[in-house]
């Protein structure tokens, strides 16, 4: 017997458990307040050495006996006001203690979730849960969780993303991943060495100070001229190594993941469907071994690099994994500007080329540092053609593709009426690709 005014069909609702952090996030921090006074001798170095000179023992004690305390509280009380949820739709993120901020990520709009784990944080273990939100210019991020419970809480984000109901997201766990790629440390040794930047930024750090010496007399200004140009030849170098150590390409139902990292480990996650360029990178020097470099960009997301350094068949095999029917073609099978184009760009013009296939537009620049672009037809936000004074002289015109990352990628110094079709015909495949084009969602 039904009792009038009772709805048969009320479910219970799912309780909101609020979690913390990790008790070992307080010690992270506590540094903030430390950091700032760094930060102050760092800005006027003269005023902060004299002010440490005028300090008594006594006087040192008393300040240490104040600020470590206060750091502690500081991290104690950040920690204990931070809270996090992960509720039917979105995952709850409460933080501040004077000044309160709750930030509301929808799950059906998350990009991707990458686990971080910095040295430190390994060594404690612990990791770094960052997310990316479409529309959103930074990442949210929880430091830190256990290793185990990040993870756990990786793979129910991803559940949820892809669909599946709470009570189920979290029975799915992490799907499992199948490798498709590995660098091997020695290979990635020999391409940085090989790689342009990695000697011009030396040759800038030996060459630069001893001119600015003999020319001022300055040990002030050599320092600080030579100290960021040593910092940017050990970044292109030694800290890109780093970076890129042991990276690992893999296949799963979530999409492609990634780990890398000597000191600190990264997994990141490429979604499917999220992909709007790739491109093909081919440094001069790396030529005669056959190795390629595959950036990328993903709406929304700051992952950047999808194979650091591999032979081109290997990194082919990848992209086709990235943009399924999708091909790199061959130098021979691009489309060169015409020789006209050389009165417009003497000699360089020579490194520009175009394709247009089935699943992509193909465009290609450079001549010591070939770059190959492909954009997926569903991905083209928007089409344009371009054409200066000079260009409409010698009846050239440029077509910009624009795509959803806020990325374009030009097919420079075609002829007039080429660029006129293929501007047509680029407008028309967006619109069928679009149409026809595969679901972005996650374990689809």
């Amino acid at each position: 017997m039904t009792t009038p005014g009772v709805d048969e069909d009320v479910r219970p609702k799912r309780v909101v458990v609020e979690r913390r952090l990790h008790p070992v996030t307080p010690f992270r921090r506590a540094w903030a307040p430390v950091a700032v006074v760094v930060g102050w001798a760092a800005h006027d170095p003269n005023q902060a050495q004299e002010q440490l000179t005028r300090l008594t023992t006594t006087t040192l004690l008393i300040v240490l006996a104040v600020v470590v305390p206060a750091a502690s509280l500081y991290g104690f009380l950040s920690w204990w006001f931070t809270h996090f949820a992960v509720t039917d739709s979105e995952l709850r993120i409460r933080t501040g203690l004077l000044f309160r901020r709750t930030a509301h990520i929808r799950l059906e709009r998350l990009q991707a979730v990458d686990v971080t784990r910095p040295l430190l944080a390994r060594i404690a273990g612990v990791a770094k849960l960052r997310l990316d939100v479409v529309g959103a210019d930074k990442k949210d991020e929880l430091a830190f969780l256990g290793e185990t419970e990040a993870r756990a809480l990786r793979a129910e984000l991803l559940a949820r993303a892809a669909g599946f109901a709470p009570e189920t997201a979290h029975e799915v766990g992490e799907a499992p991943a199948r490798e498709l790629l590995r660098v091997p440390a020695r290979e990635l040794a020999i391409a940085l060495m090989l790689t342009g930047a990695t000697w011009g930024a030396l040759a800038a750090a030996l060459v630069v100070p001893p001119v600015l010496w003999l020319a001022t007399h300055s040990v002030w200004t050599v320092l600080a001229t030579g100290v960021p140009l040593l910092g940017a030849a050990g970044a292109s170098s030694a800290g890109r190594f780093v970076g890129e150590y042991d990276w690992t390409v893999g296949e799963s139902p979530d999409g492609l993941r990634i780990d890398h990292g000597l000191l600190d480990r990264a997994h990141e996650t490429v979604p499917p469907g999220r992909v709007q360029t790739v491109r093909v990178v081919e440094p001069l020097l790396w030529r005669r071994r056959g190795w390629v470099r595959v950036e990328l960009d993903v709406a929304g997301s700051a992952n950047s690099v999808l194979v650091p350094v591999a032979p081109r068949a290997a990194a082919e095999a990848v992209i086709a994994r990235v943009l399924p029917g999708a091909q790199v073609p061959a130098t021979a099978a691009l489309s060169r500007p015409p020789r006209r184009a050389g009165r417009c760009l003497p000699l360089w013009w020579r490194g520009y080329g175009i394709a247009v296939t089935e699943a992509a537009f193909v465009s290609r620049h450079g001549l010591l540092r070939r770059s190959v672009a492909l954009v997926p037809h569903a991905k083209v936000q928007s089409v344009r053609l371009s054409q200066g004074p000079w260009k409409r002289l010698w009846r050239l015109a440029d077509v910009h593709v624009d795509t959803g990352a806020g990325m374009t990628v030009t097919a420079r110094l075609r002829d007039a009426q080429e660029a006129a079709e293929l501007l047509r015909g680029q407008a028309e495949r967006s619109r069928t690709g679009r149409r026809d084009a595969r679901s972005d969602q996650w374990m689809a």
